[in-house]
């Protein structure tokens, strides 16, 4: 799967850099929206990113690409590789592992097949 993002003046930090933050949550979204697209109809949560390492930074006006694919499906979780690039350039990368909750935010068994 992949998305694209503009950055904004408002996802800029005081030194004029993408603000980390922003760029996490955009990597957690697009891991949430390829999980609800291969286990439709399951309640997903973010448990874990594997690691939070920034290699290059991003300047206001950038227009990233963001891409997932799934790497690991558990019995209750699945992980999925992410990553962001500006034009060729990999500015960012991890593995976000989603799982399966209940109402109560009890796991629960992903559906097989």
């Amino acid at each position: 799967m992949e998305n694209h993002r503009l950055v904004l003046p408002e996802h800029m930090n005081h030194y004029g850099f993408l603000f980390g933050g922003y760029l996490l949550a955009w990597v957690d979204e697009l891991a949430w929206m390829a999980a609800s697209r291969d286990f439709p109809g399951c309640q997903l949560v973010t448990v874990g990113m594997k690691e939070v390492a920034f290699k290059k930074s991003v300047r206001e006006g950038t227009i990233l690409s963001l891409r997932a694919h799934r790497t690991r499906v558990g019995d209750t979780s699945a992980s999925y590789a992410v990553s962001a690039w500006k034009d060729d350039l990999e500015i960012f990368s991890t593995e976000v592992t989603l799982v399966r909750v209940d109402e109560e935010g009890r796991k629960q068994s992903l559906p097989k097949g």
